[in-house]
């Protein structure tokens, strides 16, 4: 089953696949033993992202999104190219930098991730990206800017940012935390603004983001969403009563519902599915636009929370 021509789903924007639930052993998804099982060997999940880059090459997905602190997510993306060399030109491929990932492919490991916006960590992550994918990504992000994050201040740092902007690969941010908002107009208005895509969390649950996503738009931004499902909150492992409640009035799943719903939005040019299996993925193209405006209705009652309380309980999540 491949993706619908763009011209007949009524301008929704595109579904792209997203690695971070694929390209290690633990991470906040709810719902992942059912899908990946006990074996989470670096065998295993490199197995199991390869399978899922087939069916998504197959459904005619061709936006991928990887990270460096997505455990080897760039790793097992660059040798599934480098076992298809013909289709990298039809792909667009998306990572971030300013996270390692510290884990040590452990479940139980204290910490999984480290944040650092420095240019020393773009300097470091940068060359370790071009090794892993075997190339330049087309579109590059700084990992979770918020408001107060040193990259928004750091001129070296801006500078060099500038200069791979230059080179043809198009600079982003990708936002986290209950100021998204703040921290994606800080960065559009920024003098000699090197960024131009933005990556940010927006589901029903958490829409706060929007009219700052739909400031970017306008501007020129190109508009990834992240997260529209809220990590499983929003399919049929999540517990979320209400929005299943209206995704059944809908006619259609709490999963589609969500990303039908981010699909929809006017401001939105992907929305990315975190699918770990096939049926994930197609339940997912089989998203549509609601027949209700969503997230006019989410944004009306209590299912959209509010940001601080959203993100707290997304910080106290465990990894699994």
């Amino acid at each position: 089953m491949q993706e619908p021509p763009e011209s007949a789903t009524s301008g929704l924007a595109r579904l792209g696949l997203g690695l971070a639930a694929l390209g290690r052993p633990a991470y906040i998804t709810t719902g992942r033993d059912a899908s990946l099982g006990d074996d989470r060997s670096v065998d295993a999940m490199r197995r199991r992202a390869h399978a899922m880059l087939d069916v998504a090459w197959e459904r005619g997905i061709r936006f991928v999104d990887a990270a460096r602190s997505y455990g080897r997510a760039e790793e097992f993306l660059g040798s599934w190219l480098a076992a298809h060399p013909g289709r990298r030109g039809e792909l667009e491929l998306e990572s971030k930098w300013g996270y390692a990932y510290v884990g040590g492919w452990r479940m139980d490991a204290e910490v999984h991730e480290r944040k650092d916006h420095s240019l020393a960590m773009l300097e470091r992550q940068w060359p370790e990206t071009l090794a892993a994918l075997g190339g330049a990504p087309d579109r590059y992000l700084v990992h979770s800017l918020t408001p107060e994050s040193p990259a928004l201040a750091d001129e070296a740092l801006l500078d060099r940012l500038r200069e791979l902007a230059a080179s043809g690969v198009s600079v982003g941010i990708s936002t986290s935390g209950p100021h998204q908002a703040d921290a994606l107009d800080a960065a559009r208005t920024l003098p000699d603004s090197p960024f131009g895509t933005v990556q940010a969390t927006w589901n029903l649950l958490e829409p706060s983001v929007g009219p700052a996503l739909a400031r970017a738009h306008d501007a020129g931004w190109f508009v990834v969403v992240k997260e529209a499902v809220a990590n499983g909150r929003l399919t049929p492992a999540g517990s979320e009563a209400d929005a299943a409640a209206l995704a059944a009035a809908d006619g259609e799943g709490i999963d589609a519902l969500a990303i039908g719903a981010a699909r929809a939005q006017p401001w939105a040019d992907v929305v990315l599915s975190g699918a770990m299996t096939a049926g994930q993925l197609d339940a997912n193209l089989a998203s549509r636009a609601p027949a209700t405006d969503a997230a006019a209705v989410a944004a009306a009652t209590a299912l959209a929370e509010d940001p601080v309380a959203y993100w707290a309980a997304r910080s106290a999540r465990t990894w699994g």
